[in-house]
C-alpha cells in the first residue's frame, strides 16, 4: 500500500489534507459556515486575462500528471488505463450512460447542496470567479473534466483495483474509495462531504456493474460542466442559488 499512499500523497490525499486544514479554518471563524464562500475556479491573475488563461491552462495540464502516474505504475503490472475502462472504445455507450448518471446525481447533488447550505452545513460555493472574458467557458469545461478525469482515474479505478489486489472486500473498498472522495471536498462544508460521499458509493457499485471507468468520467465532467457553466449563466438572474 506504499504506493497508494504515494499516489495520493501527490494528488487527492494532499488535496484532503488541504481540505481538512480549510474546514477547520472555516469552523472556528466568527460566522456561520454558509456565510463563508468556497471559490472552485479562481481568477490567478484579476485584470491580466492573458496571464489569467496562462496560470488556468498550467493548473489543468500539470492536474492530469497523477492520471500520467497511474498509466505508468499500471503499465509496469502489464496493464494499463484501458484495464480500468478509461478508453475511447465505446464512446456511446459511455456517453449514454454518463448523462443519465450526471441526470440523476447532478439534480440530486443540487437539491442536497441548497438543502446543507440552508441547514448552515455548507459553505457557499463559488463555481467560478473567472472574468467574463472568451476563454471563461472553454476553461470552465475543460477544468471541469480534468477534476472528472483525476478523480474517476484516481479514485475510482486504480484505488479500486489496488484495494482488491490487497485482500479488501467489495464492500470495504467501496467506502475507503468513497471516504477519499469525500474528504477532499470537506473544503465545502459537511455538506460537500455527504454528497461527494454518497456519489462515491454510488459511483464504484456502478463501475463494478460496467466494468469502465469512461461512463462515470463523462458523467462526473457533466456534472461538473453544468455546475460551472451554469452557475455563469443562471447566478445574475435566479435568487434563490447562493452566491
Amino acid at each position: 500500500m506504499f504506493e497508494v499512499g504515494a499516489v495520493l500523497a501527490v494528488s487527492l490525499g494532499r488535496s484532503a489534507v488541504s481540505a481538512f486544514i480549510d474546514l477547520m479554518g472555516s469552523l472556528t471563524a466568527r460566522k456561520a459556515l454558509s456565510a463563508q464562500h468556497a471559490t472552485l475556479n479562481a481568477s490567478a491573475a484579476p485584470g491580466r486575462p492573458w496571464l489569467d488563461l496562462s496560470f488556468q491552462l498550467y493548473g489543468i495540464a500539470f492536474g492530469l500528471a497523477p492520471v500520467l502516474l497511474v498509466a505508468y505504475l499500471l503499465s509496469r503490472e502489464g496493464a494499463s488505463l484501458r484495464t480500468l475502462g478509461a478508453d475511447r472504445t465505446r464512446p456511446w455507450w459511455d456517453l449514454g450512460r454518463g448523462a443519465a448518471v450526471a441526470a440523476v446525481i447532478g439534480g440530486s447533488g443540487l437539491g442536497l447542496y441548497l438543502a446543507a447550505h440552508a441547514a448552515g452545513a455548507a459553505l457557499t460555493v463559488v463555481p467560478t470567479t473567472l472574468p467574463p472574458v472568451w476563454w471563461r467557458i472553454p476553461v470552465l469545461i475543460a477544468s471541469a473534466f480534468q477534476n472528472a478525469a483525476l478523480e474517476e482515474v484516481v479514485v475510482l479505478g486504480y484505488l479500486l483495483r489496488r484495494f482488491k489486489q490487497a485482500g479488501l472486500t467489495d464492500s470495504g473498498s467501496d467506502v475507503l474509495s468513497a471516504l477519499i472522495r469525500g474528504s477532499y471536498h470537506l473544503y465545502q462544508g459537511f455538506g460537500g462531504f455527504i454528497g461527494n460521499l454518497v456519489m462515491g458509493l454510488i459511483f464504484a457499485r456502478l463501475y463494478r456493474r460496467w466494468g469502465r471507468v469512461m461512463p462515470l468520467l463523462v458523467a462526473h465532467g457533466l456534472i461538473d460542466t453544468v455546475a460551472f457553466v451554469g452557475y455563469v449563466l443562471l447566478a445574475p438572474h435566479v435568487s434563490w442559488l447562493p452566491h
